[in-house]
């Protein structure tokens, strides 16, 4: 079946025009201009005062299947991320049981395969004692390595030296960092103990906990291998000024050193702690207003060119406690396209700034095979967004499993209308039409 998108404001690679986008078999066909004569389809999308841009690629989601699918799962996740605008995610490996083999690795393909309305990879989880599976990893079928260089779910935590000089050694896989030095909490948590007493900490004690000097620490520390073994690094949820200045410095000695910033990060500071308290308490946690005013900076300025979520959802139950007995984590993936329009609309970034950092900039970062980009011959995952049209409605009912967002207060000024991944219509002005069609990612290591 042959689909036109016609009329549109088409944002892709720097530039924004009038245009329509031909789909047949997948694949984006043919793009025509505003002047162009347009060929007939078998469905028409009448797209005149719509943005039209390519599926939003979400570097980092947890979405907690298998072993903890009482707080999600890949089709209710995945399902929240299309009816958001996000056609590709890659899920973190701190499951129950953690995907630190490639037999876990291949179990989430099949449920994805099965149950994904997005497409999808899995990052292979590294521990202190699996360099063997991880050596095994192809690079072309592997988004990454997920290496946990802070406390972490399960066994997952890497501390061991030697390991960690042979994880960045040996590997070929990109290496993604969460970065918190344990120590540091640890002592910070203590004091905060006895300080408060273990059940009257306040949640605005979050930052200092999980302090500034501990993801300073372990970015220095992650770095340093990334340079001395010339290993591509990408360093996930920078939440400190200082962090953006110590990779802005590592690109000269090692230009594969990158970072990741989430959307939260930009939304919310300290300031927040006391409105919005454990839902919105997530590792590393949200910082000062001068953090967030530098990591929008850095966005701006290309210094960290991917944008995504850390999408962690939990049961509303489970977030509701005191701060020692809440988990860390909230719920994103459905959002982050609306909040990055909103702060295109208040002036912060261009609508081709938005485009690069969500949909260009990750494919090109991980070497997405033909994904990320309005252009011929590439997968149709494209999302049709309504710039003058708020959303009224999915923040306060959310297709999250958890059923809830932390984002009940704010106005979100767009809404999406219709996605297509791989071509097909998986959301139809604003509803899941129940079409399935998600593809495993592939990865073009070497080029």
């Amino acid at each position: 079946m042959s689909l036109l998108i016609k009329n549109g404001t088409l944002i892709n690679e720097g530039i924004s025009f009038i245009g329509s986008i031909f789909i047949e078999n997948e694949l984006i066909t043919d793009i025509y201009s505003e002047s162009d004569k347009l060929p007939s389809a078998d469905v028409v999308i009448e797209a005149k005062g719509m943005i039209v841009i390519p599926g939003v690629i979400d570097d980092q989601v947890h979405f907690r299947e298998p072993g903890n699918t009482h707080k999600a799962d890949i089709s209710s996740e995945s399902a929240a991320a299309v009816l958001g605008g996000v056609t590709s995610y890659m899920d973190m490996p701190n499951n129950n049981p953690p995907a630190t083999t490639l037999a876990s690795i291949e179990a989430k393909n099949c449920i994805a395969e099965k149950n994904s309305f997005a497409n999808y990879s899995f990052y292979l989880g590294a521990t202190n004692n699996n360099i063997d599976e991880i050596l095994k990893a192809d690079p072309g079928e592997t988004c990454g390595l997920k290496v946990f260089m802070g406390s972490s779910t399960g066994n997952m935590l890497v501390d061991d030296s030697q390991s960690l000089k042979d994880i960045f050694a040996k590997t070929k896989l990109l290496i993604a960092t969460h970065c918190e030095y344990e120590p540091i909490i640890k002592a910070n948590l203590a004091e905060a103990i006895l300080k408060y007493g273990e059940d009257n900490i306040p949640f605005s004690a979050h930052p200092v906990i999980r302090s500034r000097e501990a993801c300073i620490e372990s970015t220095k520390r992650a770095i340093e291998l990334a340079i001395k073994y010339n290993t591509r690094l990408h360093v996930l949820h920078i939440s400190t000024a200082e962090e953006i200045e110590l990779i802005k410095e590592a690109k000269k000695h090692n230009p594969g050193i990158t970072g990741e910033v989430c959307v939260h990060y930009m939304l919310f500071d300290s300031r927040d702690y006391e409105k919005y308290g454990s839902k919105i308490k997530c590792n590393p946690s949200i910082k000062e207003a001068a953090d967030r005013e530098a990591i929008i900076k850095a966005v701006k300025e290309g210094v960290i060119k991917v944008v995504a979520t850390d999408h962690a959802p939990h049961t509303i139950e489970e977030k509701i406690g005191n701060y020692m007995k809440t988990p860390s984590g909230l719920p994103l993936v459905q959002h982050s396209l609306q909040i990055m329009w909103n702060l295109h609309t208040e002036g912060v970034f261009t609508a081709e700034e938005v485009v690069d950092r969500m949909c260009h900039s990750p494919a090109l970062n991980f070497k997405i095979s033909k994904r990320g980009f309005l252009r011929e011959g590439f997968y149709a995952d494209i999302v049709v967004l309504n710039p003058n049209k708020k959303d009224s409605y999915s923040v306060d009912n959310p297709a999250y499993k958890c059923g809830w967002s932390p984002l009940t207060d704010i106005n979100l000024n767009s809404t999406i209308v219709h996605t297509f991944v791989n071509g097909e219509h998986v959301v139809d002005s604003g509803k899941l039409t129940g079409i399935k069609a998600g593809k495993k990612l592939k990865f073009e290591y070497g080029k």
